[in-house]
């Protein structure tokens, strides 16, 4: 694999070598433009395509699948070469291993990358460009708990708890023999579904997961140094108890369809794998927000059509090693109809994949349909954008003081529709990844075949920085990686001691894009 990525390279900088010289066009009309509460964006173009195959394995042997389940783009390491190419390094974060047959005690981790980015402003329709973004694979990061003992993508056990001194009480997962279906002695570990990643200055991270929810920050080591869990409107009750189980059964007992929790929805607090989706800081390093996927359990969390009113939690995290909680906002997610469902069935919420907080005060979020792109059943996503919301008129529900116990809600539990003395985010549409025109520039295409050029269907990381390096004026390149949930027909984990292909046939190349955008007041 790294022989692979490194190969790929050194042809990415054999092709910015070619274009030394070159004068960028500059397109001739923008695709979209906003203004959200007086802030001007504007989206001039995609701007580059990329992807890692989808049989890579990591340093551990296992299947490097997953990558956009978060990424982190250092801003340090991000440099304009001579040739007009871009160089840097970016992070990774899979989620909880290959999954889509029941869970494995597969270690979360985080892996890092060098990257080579070459501009390709005048490609078109008629003559498109072929992949300019390419990846070194770097290193690979183990999650372990405060102990050292390894985490786990398993499920979380329906109830009880691990403890640790300086820590609150922790999910834990129980699994038999090796956690994989073989032989061993069985044990205990910290379930974590990760979903949204910040890298520090140091080196150490901020994870944000599914199955608490929880934030955790770890070490450059990747040792667990603390914590967070939420208020309790948030943790998942079942059965007047704490229970963070998401109703993932394990892959080695019945091919993952056994029953893992009764009842199978928790009664209150996050739904199943609706946990914090979202997590960014603040550019001075000192804020911390997580947004919650969609709506918790009381607040129209069980049904696609009212799952709207999402929490955003805010923390200050001046010191790393003691965060305070110092906020709490309801974001309200758009809405769009699913061509493929009955009119009864719509509109449903397009619930949220990651947030990014932006220097001006504001917010991106990438919200998106499900079930349509690569290896889906719908190849046609009518709804996936990285929008823009404000806070700064909403209300702060955490100084109101009556929404953050066990069943307390900001919406009501049937129609999802928000308490009307709560003033929601100003939420503004922006950038469509689903724009053919653009999209077939790099020979890539939403909605038809189904074939490795076809926008797989999650979307979940943002990455953001500015097109002149050495003297930011208001233009970026967003990056964004999917999801491709470790499908591959040659796929490993278990260090490489279980191979699989998934059930469902197809290859999954991890896909990546690149946008081009300004920022303006």
């Amino acid at each position: 694999m790294n022989t692979l990525l490194v190969t790929i390279s050194l042809a990415a900088s054999a092709i910015g070598a070619a274009v030394h010289g070159r004068t960028g066009a500059v397109a001739s009309s923008a695709v979209n433009k906003t203004t959200c509460n007086g802030i001007d964006y504007e989206y001039e173009e995609l701007a580059g395509y990329g992807y890692v195959v989808s049989d890579a394995v990591d340093k551990f042997g296992d299947t490097l699948g997953g990558l956009g389940s978060s990424m982190h783009l250092e801003r340090g390491a991000w440099k304009k070469l001579q040739n007009g190419s871009y160089s840097g390094v970016l992070w990774s974060l899979p989620d909880r291993g290959w999954n889509t047959q029941g869970t494995l005690n597969f270690n979360p981790r985080v892996h890092k990358f060098n990257i080579i980015f070459t501009p390709k402003p005048n490609a078109t329709v008629e003559n498109p460009s072929g992949p300019n973004l390419y990846f070194e694979y770097l290193d690979t990061i183990l999650f372990s708990g405060p102990d050292g003992t390894p985490c786990t993508g398993l499920d979380a056990d329906a109830t009880g708890h691990l403890s640790y001194t300086g820590f609150p009480d922790l999910p834990a997962a129980t699994y038999t023999g090796d956690g994989f279906g073989g032989e061993g002695p069985g044990g205990k570990r910290i379930p974590v579904d990760s979903e949204g990643l910040w890298v520090n200055e140091d080196s150490s991270f901020w994870v944000s997961d599914e199955y608490g929810p929880y934030i955790y920050l770890f070490g450059p080591d990747g040792k667990m140094l603390t914590a967070i869990r939420p208020n309790d409107a948030i943790v998942p009750f079942r059965n007047d108890t704490t229970s963070f189980s998401a109703d993932s059964p394990p892959f080695y007992i019945d091919d993952g369809e056994g029953d893992d929790v009764d009842p199978a929805d928790p009664d209150s607090g996050r739904d199943n794998n609706h946990g914090f989706e979202g997590l960014t800081v603040s550019e001075d390093g000192k804020s911390l927000w997580v947004l919650l996927q969609a709506a918790a359990v009381q607040e129209g969390g069980l049904d696609k059509q009212t799952e709207r009113n999402v929490r955003l939690l805010k923390y200050d995290i001046s010191n790393r090693l003691s965060p305070v909680y110092a906020g709490e906002w309801v974001v309200s997610l758009p809405l769009y109809d699913d061509p493929t469902a009955k009119k009864s069935k719509n509109p449903k919420v397009a619930a949220q994949s990651e947030i990014h907080a932006l220097e001006n005060g504001q917010f991106f979020v990438l919200s998106r349909d499900s079930g349509a792109g690569h290896g889906a059943d719908n190849s046609q996503s009518v709804y996936r954008q990285i929008d823009v919301f404000d806070i700064s008129d909403a209300t702060d529900i955490k100084a109101d003081g009556n929404y953050d116990c066990v069943g307390c809600n900001v919406a009501k539990t049937k129609s999802g529709d928000l308490k009307k003395k709560i003033t929601p985010a100003t939420y503004c549409s922006f950038l469509d990844f689903n724009v053919n025109a653009q999209l077939n520039r790099f020979g890539m295409h939403n909605g038809g075949d189904q074939d490795q050029y076809l926008l797989n269907e999650k979307w979940e990381s943002i990455g953001m920085v500015p097109i002149d390096p050495s003297s930011p004026n208001g233009e970026f390149y967003i990056f964004s990686l999917s999801d491709n949930d470790f499908i591959t027909q040659n796929g490993f984990m278990d260090g490489g001691k279980l191979p699989y292909a998934d059930k469902s046939g197809y290859n999954l190349d991890s896909q990546a894009l690149v946008f081009k955008i300004r920022i303006s007041t």
